[in-house]
């Protein structure tokens, strides 16, 4: 079984994701980390991040990995704490926006669907990944909630916040990811939208749970 779930930076993809696969035993892949990762290895090893030859080649020569308690690690090192900087968050659009980054992820993102239930989240999960997905879902919530939810999540982590840079940070990922050409975020008749704005992050696990069965 596979479960799609697409929506915008900050809608809460990754914390229900991850509770649903658990109610369904099914495997959770967070597809943005995998892109966070490929950041994290272009800003540290000075990678020329304009070249989309350099960025695809260093994701060849790159092992990723998420493992089952949900690390990332990069050449077998757990990176997990170092991704979700406001540095990450402000290069990867850049990343995510070369084709041929996006074809060998999505190469990488199909295999863990080989003999595994899987939810899988992301931004073109429901319409490039797994178009033919059994559930396809779209959870998204007002720029302002996200802001406030990654505002807590980086008090939580011990980073630095500031609304307004966190607002507009999220504002251009919204823009980016939207607009580019290849692997765009699109809202479509097939997906189940879900406005989490004023609902608990069980209520909306719930809902789908109702929707699986």
């Amino acid at each position: 079984m596979i479960i799609a779930i697409d929506g915008p930076a900050g809608a809460g993809k990754g914390t229900i994701s991850k509770l649903l696969a658990k109610r369904l035993n099914a495997v959770y892949i967070d597809t943005g980390s995998m892109y966070r990762s490929l950041t994290y290895k272009v800003l540290r090893d000075n990678i020329d991040m304009t070249s989309e030859e350099l960025v695809a080649k260093a994701l060849k020569e790159a092992n990723l990995e998420i493992t089952k308690d949900d690390r990332n690690l990069l050449d077998g090192e757990d990176i997990t704490p170092y991704i979700r900087t406001e540095e990450i968050n402000k290069n990867i659009s850049i990343i995510c926006s070369y084709p041929s980054v996006r074809e060998q992820m999505r190469v990488k993102q199909r295999a863990f669907a080989k003999n595994n239930d899987i939810v899988m989240e992301g931004r073109d999960i429901t319409t490039e990944v797994f178009p033919d997905a059994d559930y396809k879902f779209y959870l998204d919530a007002s720029i302002e909630e996200r802001t406030n939810r990654r505002v807590k999540q980086n008090e939580e982590l011990g980073l630095e916040s500031n609304y307004d840079e966190i607002y507009e940070s999220i504002k251009n990922r919204d823009h980016s990811d939207m607009t580019r050409k290849y692997g765009a975020l699109k809202r479509t008749p097939e997906q189940i939208y879900i406005d989490s704005s004023n609902m608990t992050i069980e209520e909306v696990v719930d809902y789908m749970m109702e929707v699986i069965k």
